[in-house]
Protein backbone atom coordinates (compact mmCIF):
# COMPACT_ATOMS: atom_id res chain seq x y z
CA UNK A 1 0.00 0.00 0.00
CA UNK A 2 1.14 3.52 -0.85
CA UNK A 3 -0.22 6.32 1.34
CA UNK A 4 0.13 9.99 0.37
CA UNK A 5 -0.61 12.43 3.17
CA UNK A 6 -1.13 16.12 2.56
CA UNK A 7 -0.52 18.30 5.61
CA UNK A 8 -1.10 21.96 6.39
CA UNK A 9 -3.66 24.58 7.24
CA UNK A 10 -5.53 26.03 4.25
CA UNK A 11 -6.49 29.07 6.33
CA UNK A 12 -2.84 30.17 6.52
CA UNK A 13 -2.09 30.92 2.85
CA UNK A 14 0.94 28.88 1.69
CA UNK A 15 0.64 26.50 4.64
CA UNK A 16 -2.16 24.88 2.60
CA UNK A 17 0.27 23.75 -0.13
CA UNK A 18 0.27 20.10 0.96
CA UNK A 19 -3.51 19.96 0.84
CA UNK A 20 -3.53 21.59 -2.60
CA UNK A 21 -1.13 18.91 -3.88
CA UNK A 22 -3.57 16.28 -2.64
CA UNK A 23 -6.48 18.05 -4.34
CA UNK A 24 -4.58 18.09 -7.65
CA UNK A 25 -3.65 14.41 -7.34
CA UNK A 26 -7.31 13.57 -6.78
CA UNK A 27 -8.38 15.77 -9.72
CA UNK A 28 -5.91 13.89 -11.96
CA UNK A 29 -7.28 10.58 -10.77
CA UNK A 30 -3.96 9.49 -9.30
CA UNK A 31 -4.64 6.27 -7.40
CA UNK A 32 -8.32 6.26 -8.37
CA UNK A 33 -9.70 2.74 -8.33
CA UNK A 34 -6.46 1.29 -6.97
CA UNK A 35 -6.90 -0.43 -3.62
CA UNK A 36 -3.16 -0.12 -2.90
CA UNK A 37 -3.02 3.71 -3.18
CA UNK A 38 -4.61 6.00 -0.62
CA UNK A 39 -4.65 9.81 -0.48
CA UNK A 40 -5.33 11.46 2.88
CA UNK A 41 -5.68 15.10 3.87
CA UNK A 42 -4.38 15.13 7.45
CA UNK A 43 -4.37 18.90 7.90
CA UNK A 44 -2.38 19.54 11.06
CA UNK A 45 -3.26 16.20 12.71
CA UNK A 46 -0.05 14.30 13.43
CA UNK A 47 -1.98 11.43 15.03
CA UNK A 48 -3.94 10.90 11.79
CA UNK A 49 -0.62 10.74 9.94
CA UNK A 50 0.75 8.14 12.33
CA UNK A 51 -2.28 5.87 12.14
CA UNK A 52 -2.71 6.24 8.37
CA UNK A 53 0.89 5.14 7.83
CA UNK A 54 0.50 1.96 9.85
CA UNK A 55 0.69 -1.07 7.59
CA UNK A 56 1.63 0.73 4.38
CA UNK A 57 4.82 -0.03 2.43
CA UNK A 58 5.42 3.52 1.19
CA UNK A 59 4.51 6.79 2.87
CA UNK A 60 4.72 10.11 1.05
CA UNK A 61 4.18 13.24 3.15
CA UNK A 62 3.81 16.69 1.58
CA UNK A 63 3.74 19.94 3.54
CA UNK A 64 4.85 23.56 3.52
CA UNK A 65 8.00 24.64 5.33
CA UNK A 66 9.78 27.80 6.43
CA UNK A 67 13.53 27.22 6.07
CA UNK A 68 14.57 30.65 4.85
CA UNK A 69 15.03 29.40 1.27
CA UNK A 70 13.43 31.23 -1.65
CA UNK A 71 9.62 30.87 -1.73
CA UNK A 72 8.55 27.93 -3.86
CA UNK A 73 11.74 25.92 -3.30
CA UNK A 74 11.01 22.20 -3.13
CA UNK A 75 12.84 19.76 -0.89
CA UNK A 76 12.64 15.97 -1.18
CA UNK A 77 13.95 14.37 1.98
CA UNK A 78 13.95 10.80 3.33
CA UNK A 79 11.56 10.63 6.27
CA UNK A 80 14.28 9.18 8.49
CA UNK A 81 16.12 12.51 8.25
CA UNK A 82 13.13 14.44 9.62
CA UNK A 83 11.79 12.19 12.38
CA UNK A 84 11.66 13.99 15.72
CA UNK A 85 11.01 12.71 19.20
CA UNK A 86 7.86 14.26 20.61
CA UNK A 87 8.25 16.05 23.93
CA UNK A 88 4.81 15.80 25.53
CA UNK A 89 3.08 18.95 26.66
CA UNK A 90 -0.39 19.39 28.08
CA UNK A 91 -2.02 18.80 24.70
CA UNK A 92 -1.45 17.09 21.35
CA UNK A 93 -2.02 20.21 19.23
CA UNK A 94 1.72 20.37 18.61
CA UNK A 95 2.11 16.66 17.68
CA UNK A 96 3.13 17.09 14.03
CA UNK A 97 3.86 14.64 11.20
CA UNK A 98 7.60 14.63 12.01
CA UNK A 99 6.72 13.47 15.52
CA UNK A 100 4.31 10.93 13.99
CA UNK A 101 7.16 9.39 11.97
CA UNK A 102 9.24 8.91 15.10
CA UNK A 103 6.36 7.69 17.31
CA UNK A 104 4.89 5.44 14.62
CA UNK A 105 8.20 3.68 14.11
CA UNK A 106 8.56 3.13 17.88
CA UNK A 107 4.96 2.00 18.41
CA UNK A 108 4.23 -0.03 15.27
CA UNK A 109 7.80 -1.22 14.55
CA UNK A 110 7.76 -3.54 11.49
CA UNK A 111 4.20 -2.46 10.69
CA UNK A 112 5.42 1.08 9.95
CA UNK A 113 6.86 1.93 6.52
CA UNK A 114 10.61 2.15 6.02
CA UNK A 115 10.08 3.80 2.61
CA UNK A 116 9.14 7.35 3.65
CA UNK A 117 9.55 10.35 1.36
CA UNK A 118 8.81 13.89 2.51
CA UNK A 119 8.27 16.69 0.01
CA UNK A 120 8.40 20.19 1.43
CA UNK A 121 7.41 23.43 -0.31
CA UNK A 122 8.97 26.65 0.95
CA UNK A 123 6.16 29.01 1.92
CA UNK A 124 6.28 32.68 1.05
CA UNK A 125 3.78 33.52 3.79
CA UNK A 126 1.71 31.67 6.37
CA UNK A 127 -0.35 34.67 7.44
CA UNK A 128 -4.09 34.18 7.88
CA UNK A 129 -5.93 33.98 4.59
CA UNK A 130 -6.96 31.60 1.84
CA UNK A 131 -5.02 30.83 -1.34
CA UNK A 132 -1.43 30.22 -2.35
CA UNK A 133 1.23 32.65 -3.51
CA UNK A 134 2.39 32.32 -7.12
CA UNK A 135 5.65 30.73 -5.94
CA UNK A 136 3.82 28.11 -3.85
CA UNK A 137 1.35 27.40 -6.67
CA UNK A 138 4.19 26.72 -9.12
CA UNK A 139 5.86 24.44 -6.57
CA UNK A 140 2.58 22.60 -5.94
CA UNK A 141 2.40 21.72 -9.66
CA UNK A 142 5.98 20.37 -9.58
CA UNK A 143 5.38 18.36 -6.41
CA UNK A 144 2.15 16.92 -7.80
CA UNK A 145 4.08 15.69 -10.86
CA UNK A 146 6.83 14.26 -8.65
CA UNK A 147 4.39 12.36 -6.45
CA UNK A 148 2.63 10.89 -9.48
CA UNK A 149 6.05 9.69 -10.70
CA UNK A 150 6.91 8.24 -7.28
CA UNK A 151 3.61 6.37 -7.15
CA UNK A 152 4.07 4.98 -10.68
CA UNK A 153 7.59 3.80 -9.78
CA UNK A 154 6.41 2.15 -6.54
CA UNK A 155 3.46 0.50 -8.27
CA UNK A 156 5.83 -0.90 -10.90
CA UNK A 157 8.03 -2.30 -8.15
CA UNK A 158 5.06 -3.78 -6.26
CA UNK A 159 3.65 -5.21 -9.49
CA UNK A 160 6.90 -7.03 -10.22
CA UNK A 161 7.19 -8.64 -6.79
Amino acid sequence: MIVVIGCGNPNRLDDGAGLEVLRLLEARGVGAGLPNVRLLAAGTDGMATMFAARGCRTLIVVDACRSGSPPGAVFEVPGSELEQRYEPSLNLHDFRWDHALFAGRKIFRDDFPSDVVVLLIEAQTVELGIGLSDAASAAVAKVTDRIATLIDARLGREGSS
